[in-house]
């Protein structure tokens, strides 16, 4: 998950410091100073917080990178490590499967005045271990790829030289003053917005992490950083999990931008679904189909909305969820509960999707080619639901105002629109190709200096 702040204010900038060259840069045309010579191969240090949103694009990263023969460390939460183990990547465990379990367990986690100290909370304790992952490997020819909110990542390249590339996954997280992300609590015109952002920069985000951060930087040797949301960005790169039709690169933009597209992955796509899955889906029309998303273990309302809504509308329905107790108890014939599925590949099967709006459930509605409805909550789902709607790919409910009556009065115009489907059959024939890791690949390659061949 993106990390919410109060206020939501989420910008980015230059950050770091510019690693200094190493005996084995080398001047190529790759743009800068570069790691490797031509055909050289790499060790890339993955690590990331949050959720399967989260998680599941590294996994897919670290396979296309071995794939090309280079090395590979995934370092994520334990509560992962089962997954990413099956598929042979090496692990690093940051925190422990009780945490994880504990952040998400607390609302706090979807209040968007409090997500950000509450998410920093859980860090704290692991962000040494995951400084340490990388400086343990100073000495190789080794790149960290970190999420927005790996300052364990950051402060090594600032100690050790490392580099890191910074993996955006959604536009929330990249603030311009030219054109800012549609982010819950600032309103009004672009300068009012500018003045909120810098304000809610320095009284809100900075006290949460400055003090931690800096006192570790004396230990380290380091001079104190600021602003936050800026340094979060890594001045050897930033790279961008989305296309440029989702999200134009801002020229006020930190750089270099290596820009890509939706990595479109999912565990267990190459399965066979389910026997009652598939017994579901050919009993009747296509479903619409409900997620709060899969960390979200507050989602009772928002399932007993779902099936009054598919009632009212006599449509059929899908509910997905790990945490059972959230389901209402007795449900129809026509609604069906899953813990898990592959978004790509029920949704193709599907009406429609309502979700929480997190970048990688809003990417694989887009893939479908099927309207959305977006209940953001915090994070980054504010600006993908207006996007979606800038798009004309769906509608937006905030969780404030989400019910049975208003979904429905938003579902029935979209399942009914010729227009709205001719529009999202168009964005799915745009991702029809699935490229987005393997152009990462190719742009990490190329920062990097390694001679790209796929």
């Amino acid at each position: 998950m993106a990390p919410a702040f109060p206020v939501q204010l989420l910008p980015a900038a230059q950050s770091g410091l510019t690693p200094p060259v190493r005996h084995f840069i080398l001047r190529t045309d790759c743009g800068g100073d570069c790691l490797a010579g031509r055909g050289q191969k790499m060790h890339f240090i993955l690590s990331t917080f949050g959720s399967a949103g989260d998680v599941f694009p590294n996994v897919a990263l670290a396979l296309e990178l071995r794939r090309r023969g280079h090395q590979l460390t995934l370092a994520t939460n334990p509560y992962f490590a089962e997954l990413i183990e099956s598929y042979g990547l090496a692990f690093e465990p940051l925190g422990t499967v009780k945490n994880y379990h504990a952040c998400i367990s607390d609302p706090n986690l979807w209040n968007p005045g409090k997500s950000f100290a509450h998410m920093f909370g859980f860090l704290k304790p692991v962000l040494k271990r995951q400084f340490d992952i990388h400086a343990e490997r100073s000495g190789e020819n080794v790149v960290g790829i970190s999420s927005c909110m790996g300052f364990g990542a950051l402060m090594a390249q600032d100690a050790h030289q490392i580099p890191v590339i910074t993996m955006h996954l959604q536009p929330a997280v990249i603030w311009s003053d030219i054109q800012p992300p549609g982010l819950p609590g600032m309103f009004g015109p672009k300068w009012l917005q500018r003045i909120q952002f810098r304000i809610g920069e320095r009284f809100v985000i900075d006290p949460v992490v400055c003090p931690f951060l800096n006192a570790w930087r004396v230990e380290l040797g380091l001079p104190p950083v600021k602003n936050i949301v800026r340094w979060w960005n890594s001045k050897y790169g930033i790279l961008c999990l989305f296309p440029d039709w989702y999200c134009t690169p801002q020229t006020d933009w930190p750089q270099p931008v290596l820009q890509a597209d939706f990595p479109l992955w999912n565990h267990q796509s190459d399965a066979a679904l389910a026997d009652e899955l598939q017994t579901f889906l050919d009993a009747g029309d296509p479903p619409i189909v409900f997620t709060p998303g899969t960390a979200n273990a507050h989602g009772r309302e928002f399932f007993a909305a779902a099936v009054q809504t598919c009632q009212t509308l006599k449509r059929r329905g899908i509910l997905l969820t790990k945490y059972v107790d959230q389901i209402p108890p007795s449900l129809p014939s026509s609604i069906a509960h899953f813990n898990y599925v592959p978004l790509d590949r029920l949704l193709p099967r599907s009406a429609a999707f309502v979700h929480h709006g997190g970048v990688g459930s809003t990417s694989q509605g887009l893939l479908a080619g099927i309207p959305q409805v977006l209940m953001p909550l915090a994070h980054d789902q504010f600006d993908n639901a207006q996007r979606i709607e800038k798009l004309n790919a769906g509608a937006s409910l905030p969780a404030t105002r989400f019910n049975a009556r208003r979904l429905t009065d938003l579902l029935k115009p979209l399942l009914s629109s010729d227009e709205v489907a001719t529009v999202c059959q168009g964005y799915a024939s745009r991702l029809a190709a699935r490229d987005g890791i393997a152009l990462a690949a190719d742009a990490i390659e190329r920062r990097v200096g390694v001679e790209t061949k796929t």
